[in-house]
């Protein structure tokens, strides 16, 4: 597992430092960028385009993987393969429906992302475009949380979820680096904790997510020198909501108890509170929930005196504050799980106090 673990990391970081060197030329040469106006304060034109890169260096190697172990186990011989892998290649190939519906679903949320980068769409049409994808994943694919409530309010609560994530990270794209980091760390701990379960290809495409925005990561972590826009927030916000779906918390027979399942909400505190607070600080003002603004998390450490860079450091050790103990809180007992869940609401609480206290600074420059 471990030489699996290792090719789902190091294939994709590649495949993300070539493919967003070459969007990254290509996009200066198009013209394809980021001008600041409005709530962009960055200091310069940058290109934008990244989310091409990351949905190539997500969705690529998983498609192919999956598709390579389809044709092997149909019409190949396996006798090639080394034992690690021969032992996952029927697991492996079974899932090229499913992985063929999210990369297609990806695929939807990708090209709306382009478009929106370059012509602005509107948030109510993006958001149509998001139940849609999201009802067709818990619907007919049936990829549902909580599967043991009646079909209806499973579907009805993973649409929810899922929209709900997909926007939290297209919120949490308002800083140099930030949704990026953020969704790495998140995604090593689902993959971590559908090891924990005993899951093979959660874990692997979990770990994909992280090789694929490492590499991104190399160019965006602040100072940027390339955007992801909605054409990668979209499709990483989405990514993450199936991800905590298909990932087994609850199995008494691997002694997991149902406290697993709010695994999710400990991992993605940090986003979820981001896309709460904004979203509350909007309507107490009369404005748009969806109206780009400085009122995310992220600005308003930097109003309290951070650097921007600094402020993305801090919301990553929030997030890992958060989202370590997930690891474990699926095989603890209730009075530690209670424990667990409490330290995540101590570091959430002290979020809250240390970016609403102290003396306000104007603001640096950021994206």
């Amino acid at each position: 597992m471990h030489w699996i673990v290792a090719i789902a990391v190091v294939g994709p970081f590649i495949v993300s430092l070539l493919a967003t060197q070459v969007v990254r030329g290509w996009a200066a040469r198009a013209g394809f960028v980021d001008v600041p106006s409005g709530h962009k304060r960055h200091g310069a034109p940058v290109t934008l385009g990244g989310g091409i890169a990351i949905f190539i260096s997500i969705c690529g190697p998983i498609l192919l993987g999956t598709v390579a172990a389809w044709v092997v186990q149909c019409f190949g011989d396996r006798a090639w393969a080394p034992d690690v892998i021969k032992i996952h290649l029927d697991g492996i190939a079974s899932k090229l429906p499913v992985v063929a519906a999210i990369v297609g679903a990806a695929l939807v949320l990708h090209v709306v992302g382009v478009i929106d980068d370059r012509h602005p769409l509107g948030p109510w049409s993006k958001l149509v475009v998001q139940i849609v994808v999201a009802l067709v994943t818990a619907w007919p694919v049936g990829i549902r949380a909580l599967e043991v409530l009646p079909a209806p309010l499973s579907i009805g609560l993973t649409v929810f979820w899922i929209v709900l994530i997909t926007n939290a990270f297209n919120f949490l794209d308002n800083m140099d680096g930030l949704s990026a980091g953020v969704a790495a760390i998140g995604a090593t701990i689902f993959a971590l904790a559908s090891m924990n379960a005993g899951q093979v290809f959660v874990p692997v495409m979990a770990f994909v997510v992280v090789g694929a925005l490492l590499g991104y990561l190399c160019f965006n972590f602040p100072p940027a020198r390339i955007f992801m826009g909605d054409a990668g927030s979209l499709v990483i916000g989405y990514l993450m909501g199936v991800l905590t779906v298909l990932t087994t918390f609850y199995d008494p027979g691997r002694n997991l108890t149902p406290l697993g399942v709010i695994v999710p909400l400990v991992v993605l505190a940090v986003p979820l509170y981001d896309v709460t607070s904004v979203v509350i600080h909007r309507l107490r003002a009369g404005e748009s929930p969806f109206k780009g603004d400085w009122r995310h998390f992220s600005h308003r450490l930097v109003k309290r005196g951070m650097t921007p860079r600094g402020a993305v450091l801090t919301i990553y050790l929030a997030t890992a504050a958060t989202a370590l103990p997930a690891i474990v809180l699926p095989k603890v007992d209730w009075i530690t799980a209670a424990l667990l869940l409490l330290q995540c609401l101590c570091v959430v609480a002290m979020i809250a106090i240390l970016e609403h206290t102290g003396a306000q600074v104007p603001p640096q420059s950021a994206c």
